[in-house]
């Protein structure tokens, strides 16, 4: 008798209307980790609060050493049905003949908002939006988890279901299945070498081999350890989180790689396949902690239209914005948005303007801080300096885990030769905070190259060389590593 394997199944939904002077009432229910509004009351709002911390414990709980929480908030707009879902609704997605959408991830620098059809009655309905929200979880590993193991794990929890007490994980794609039966698979010490520069990334007919056999390795991975009471993938992503070679850390987590192949085509090729239930009545969820409010028709609206200015539907945002600037021409949020949307359309000036009135007024937003400071610095006045710096320290005291601001008042820094020791701290720990992102680490060798560090620097630059990602990047890094080594 074989085990099964819960996963998680997100009864979620996300939406808002569009310049939605409808009658119902708006709600938000808040966690420490989630925020969710919704038009559907505050029980049903409770329930999809409940079921996305039930999805956090479960990554918690099979990946412990992995930080879960992103650097910026996670918003869940939850609608009650279409049409309410059809007010945030991605532009492309509008027109006619298009695929219906149940549920969609979007990420942004500012917020991660997940928005969500609540009557939506497809199987795995929300399965992009658990896909992307995998990604998100594994978003500090970027520096060092392989792509296969990325695209795999996303792939396995997409297919996932929530209930009351329960989490159901690893339920089959057949698709990927009957895909795979006809196809001859990559070696696996190929698959594991893929990254984005790999044809088997990029390529139609390859690209498509190469997510379902990832998916396949990380589902027999996942389900056989579950079974077997064993740890060969945690073992493999501690390897490679000490950086040791792909291929050589899946021999020492793995065994031999021929016989893992093997086991793979059996695997692909077997009658049946396992799912499991992770009894989630065990989960540390206080749901006596949730924080509930009624939102107005002005808190309803400023929502929406911060995800309409991220779908493409700017004018409608706008639109928005403005109507509630003429009854409240203080609202912070609705001028924090106005900076959002024309930073967007590239006014850079306009952003700075509006964010500067957000910040005068004590925005509250680590965001606005960090875009007034940012746009401000790039526009090089240098009699606004005090305020770039105050308005940098204020993002980093809001929001201690984004980097961006770190790293933007270590650049400050830099620019204005000035401070340059704490400017190393501060570009450190943006490293820290996101390993993964190879500007960051350019930033640190800049900082060190400016106190005469040129070893360091050089050092620095050759760690962040694994990062990237195209052959644009890689020049880009071995240029500058060229000008150092000739100082």
């Amino acid at each position: 008798m074989h085990r099964k394997l819960t996963v998680l199944i997100l009864m979620m939904a996300c939406a808002s209307s569009a310049a939605y002077s409808g009658t119902d009432q708006w709600i938000e229910v808040s966690s420490g980790h989630f925020t969710v509004i919704s038009d559907a009351g505050e029980k049903q709002s409770r329930h999809i609060l409940d079921q996305f911390e039930r999805m956090r414990w479960v990554f918690q709980t099979l990946f412990p050493k992995l930080n879960v929480d992103p650097p910026t908030p996670i918003e869940v707009y939850a609608a009650k049905n279409g049409k309410a879902f059809a007010a945030v609704e991605p532009a492309p997605y509008l027109a006619k003949g298009q695929l219906s959408l149940a549920g969609y991830f979007l990420p942004s620098q500012d917020e991660n908002y997940i928005l969500v059809r609540l009557d939506a009655e497809q199987e795995h309905a929300y399965a992009t939006v658990y896909h992307e929200y995998t990604h998100l979880q594994f978003r500090s590993a970027g520096a060092w988890m392989p792509l296969w193991l990325n695209e795999g794990l996303a792939e396995f929890f997409q297919n996932t279901d929530i209930h009351q007490k329960d989490v159901i994980l690893g339920q089959p794609s057949v698709d990927e299945l009957m895909f795979l039966r006809q196809q001859n698979l990559i070696p696996l010490p190929v698959l594991f070498k893929v990254d984005a520069s790999s044809p088997y990334y990029h390529e139609e007919q390859k690209g498509s081999i190469f997510y379902a056999e990832a998916w396949a390795l990380a589902h027999m991975l996942m389900i056989t350890d579950r079974e077997n009471k064993t740890e060969r993938l945690q073992t493999y992503l501690n390897l490679m989180a000490h950086h040791e070679d792909s291929v050589v850390a899946a021999e020492k987590a793995f065994g031999d790689l021929r016989r893992l192949q093997a086991a793979l085509a059996n695997y692909i090729h077997a009658s049946q396949y396992k799912q499991f239930i992770m009894q989630s009545a065990a989960a540390p969820i206080d749901e006596a902690s949730f924080t509930v409010k009624p939102l107005t028709q002005v808190d309803a609206d400023v929502d929406r239209a911060e995800i309409l200015a991220l779908v493409q539907r700017e004018k409608e945002a706008r639109d928005i914005i403005e109507a509630v600037l003429k009854t409240d021409p203080n609202n912070i949020r609705a001028m924090e948005t106005l900076g959002g949307i024309e930073m967007h359309a590239g006014n850079m000036q306009g952003a700075r303007k509006w964010y500067g009135q957000a910040v005068k007024l004590d925005s509250k937003s680590f965001m606005a801080n960090y875009y007034y400071a940012s746009i401000s610095m790039r526009s090089g006045a240098t009699e606004d300096d005090a305020a770039i710096e105050s308005s940098f320290r204020t993002a980093i005291r809001l929001n201690p885990k984004f980097a961006p601001a770190y790293d933007g008042l270590a650049s400050f820094f830099v620019m204005r030769h000035s401070n340059l020791d704490e400017a190393s701290s501060l570009a450190n720990n943006a490293v820290r905070l996101d390993p993964g992102n190879l500007y960051f680490r350019m930033n640190a060798s800049n900082v060190a190259s400016s106190m005469g560090h040129f070893a360091d620097a050089i050092a620095i630059l050759q760690a962040a060389s694994k990062l990237t990602r195209n052959r644009s990047q890689a020049d880009m890094v071995q240029m500058r590593i060229d000008q150092l080594n000739r100082v």
